[in-house]
């Protein structure tokens, strides 16, 4: 009887751990469409290239981001696709051009990682670091950039519409 007792609390608390094992890693679901609030988002004011909305499709191992742009009155649509074990993703980037990227989650799931860059043609690279976060239903977004051209960085705050 004592046998079985302790078989059975073993059990249990081996169940207990692999269950918060997996729900400690599982990654933050980013999936929705979300509007960017440029009231809590640090942009720059001269030039930013925030979208106004961006659609985020996360499917498993799958990450599809298309953004809705509005530069200089000119709308236009990015939309890029991703898996997120940190293999190399090719998607069109700024004309033409190919944007070689590559996403990963922190350690603690919490935190994802686009890495990108752009070969511009002309001798000139682009590095993107974009940092994508999800905490109480607000999607924020810091992207860093640098070419030749100088540093870019902006925290976009975007809410679920």
């Amino acid at each position: 009887m004592e046998m079985k007792f302790k078989t059975t609390g073993l059990r249990t608390l081996l169940l207990l751990v692999a269950s918060f094992i997996t729900f400690a890693s599982t990654a933050q679901d980013l999936s929705g469409n979300w509007k960017l609030n440029t009231s809590k988002s640090k942009l720059n004011a001269e030039f930013s290239m925030a979208p106004g909305e961006v659609i985020i499709t996360h499917n498993g191992n799958n990450l599809t981001v298309e953004k809705h742009h509005d530069f200089q009155g000119q709308a236009f649509t990015s939309k890029d696709n991703f898996t997120l074990d940190g293999k190399e993703c090719i998607n069109e980037g700024f004309q033409g051009t190919k944007k070689k990227s590559t996403a990963n989650w922190s350690d603690d799931k919490k935190v994802l990682t686009i890495k990108s860059s752009l070969d511009m043609g002309d001798g000139g690279l682009v590095t993107i670091t974009e940092t994508l976060t999800l905490e109480s239903g607000i999607l924020t977004m810091v992207s860093a950039a640098s070419s030749n051209w100088g540093d870019f960085s902006e925290t976009q705050v975007f809410e679920k519409k």
